[in-house]
């Protein structure tokens, strides 16, 4: 597989703190690759600077999607490229028809496009593609239908930010045969989730913590060393595991025969 994205040595700095620090990871094309990480591990920050979010150029390093360098382009520009969010919070856009707000952004919708991604989410479109986008939507339908949209788009690209949280009445499996249809069609795929079971429906995975990514490989190999390490040490400890700068982590990583990134 090439290589469609690459995040070399990046680094984010917020509000006085080191959000991002010195991070590299690498997307094939074509395949899908969880990014796992805790709670509070820098996860969606990293989706929002690679999507040109406002506020989050980055401070050092570069991005290169399909071998151009986009670290300077706009929300708009990468937008065109091919790359797209599905946040964690769904954007709020009232008032629009469900299958019109499904439609936003693909490049050839029709109806029965419409009618395929409103399915795929457990939406039925005789239900829900009249259904205007506002209160009356639970956050759960709020969130399929901005999964719904995305799948419609057929992006270069799919970040998808937690795309389990929030979901009423669509189960895992649901949401991995939806990102699995989504590959198969053409789409790459980088799932963002700190639940490890979500992670095994990935080609690959890149585990991350405190900003950094400290191992890519297997998904399994990633949901054991997350299960093993990342959540039993921040239950125990109340922190974060993998801060390179402690003697006793780089002695862990190198009992692994991993080598610290």
């Amino acid at each position: 597989m090439t290589e469609l994205l690459q995040v070399e040595d990046l680094s984010l700095r917020r509000g006085g703190r080191d959000i991002l620090q010195h991070l590299n990871l690498t997307v094939r094309a074509g395949e899908v690759h969880a990014l796992l990480g805790l709670n509070g591990s820098g996860k969606s920050s990293l989706a929002y600077t690679l999507m040109g979010c406002a506020g989050y150029q980055p401070d050092a390093g570069r991005l290169v999607f399909d071998g151009r360098d986009i670290t300077g382009l706009g929300v708009t520009a990468r937008a065109q490229l091919g790359l797209t969010l599905a946040w964690q919070e769904p954007a709020r856009f009232e008032g629009l028809p469900v299958a019109q707000y499904v439609q936003l952004g693909a490049t050839a919708a029709n109806r029965e496009r419409i009618r395929e991604a409103l399915e795929a989410v457990a939406l039925p479109p005789q239900v829900y593609a009249r259904r205007v986008v506002d209160q009356t939507l639970s956050g759960g339908e709020r969130k399929r239908v901005e999964l719904a949209a995305v799948y419609a788009m057929r992006p270069r690209l799919a970040i998808l930010d937690e795309p389990d949280s929030g979901i009423d009445a669509l189960s895992l499996a649901d949401i991995n045969t939806l990102i699995r249809r989504m590959a198969n069609e053409g789409t790459t795929v980088l799932l963002i989730t700190h639940r490890d079971e979500m992670a095994l429906a990935a080609d690959r995975a890149s585990l991350m913590c405190q900003g950094v990514i400290v191992w890519s490989g297997a998904s399994a190999e990633a949901q054991r060393y997350y299960g093993t390490r990342c959540r039993q040490h921040v239950e125990a400890l109340g922190a974060q595991p993998w801060d390179e700068r402690l003697s006793e982590v780089r002695a862990a990583l190198a009992s692994d025969g991993r080598e610290p990134q």
